[in-house]
C-alpha cells in the first residue's frame, strides 16, 4: 500500500488564490521594482516585505519502509510587500532584504532538521510539527529583528544584525 500526501505550507494563507513568488537566491538581491503592494501611508516604518516559506512533502510507506521527499523554499511576495518611494534608500533595501534572508536561514534549518530524519508511522504530524516550530523562531526571529533594530534606523543594532545572519546563513550552508 502505498500512500502519497503533499501539505504547501506558506507565511500567507491566500485560499484558491496563488500569487507570485521570487525564491531567494544568493546572487540576486531585491531592488525596490520587486516591492509591487501599495504604500501604507500610516505605518510607522518605510517598507514592508513579506516572505515565507513554502514547504512540500510526500511520503510512501511500503513493508514497513518509509521513504519521504520534499521540498523548501523561501520566497518574497512582491504583491505583499511595499515601500514609500520618497522616504527610502539602499540602506533600507539592504534591511528589506535582511527579511528575505532571515525566511532562507528557516528554510535551511528546516531542511537540515528534515535531513536523514527516521519517521514513525505518524510522520505526518511529526513532519508538520516540525515545520511549525521552525515557522515560529522564523516569526519570532523577524519581529526581533524589527524591534532591535527600531525598522533598521538603529544603526549599530543594523550592523550587528547584518552579520547576525550572515553568519547564520554561513553556519547552514550545506542545507541551501
Amino acid at each position: 500500500m502505498k500512500l502519497l500526501f503533499t501539505l504547501i505550507f506558506t507565511f500567507l494563507l491566500f485560499p484558491q488564490h496563488t500569487f507570485e513568488k521570487i525564491p531567494w537566491n544568493e546572487n540576486q538581491k531585491l531592488t525596490w521594482d520587486d516591492f509591487r503592494g501599495n504604500p501604507v501611508p500610516s505605518a510607522s516604518f518605510v517598507a514592508s516585505t513579506n516572505t515565507g516559506i513554502s514547504f512540500t512533502y510526500s511520503y510512501s510507506i511500503k513493508n514497513d519502509e518509509i521513504s519521504v521527499e520534499y521540498s523548501v523554499e523561501s520566497f518574497f511576495n512582491p504583491e505583499g510587500s511595499w515601500f514609500i518611494p520618497e522616504k527610502v534608500n539602499p540602506y533600507i533595501l539592504k534591511h528589506e532584504q535582511a527579511h528575505f534572508d532571515i525566511s532562507e536561514l528557516h528554510a535551511r534549518m528546516l531542511r537540515k532538521n528534515l535531513s536523514g530524519r527516521k519517521f514513525s508511522k505518524k510522520i505526518k504530524s511529526e513532519i508538520e510539527t516540525i515545520y511549525q516550530q521552525i515557522e515560529q523562531k522564523r516569526r519570532a526571529m523577524q519581529t526581533k529583528f524589527d524591534a532591535e533594530t527600531d525598522h533598521s534606523r538603529n544603526e549599530e543594532k543594523e550592523i550587528f544584525w547584518q552579520k547576525n545572519i550572515a553568519n547564520q546563513l554561513a553556519e547552514y550552508e550545506s542545507w541551501k
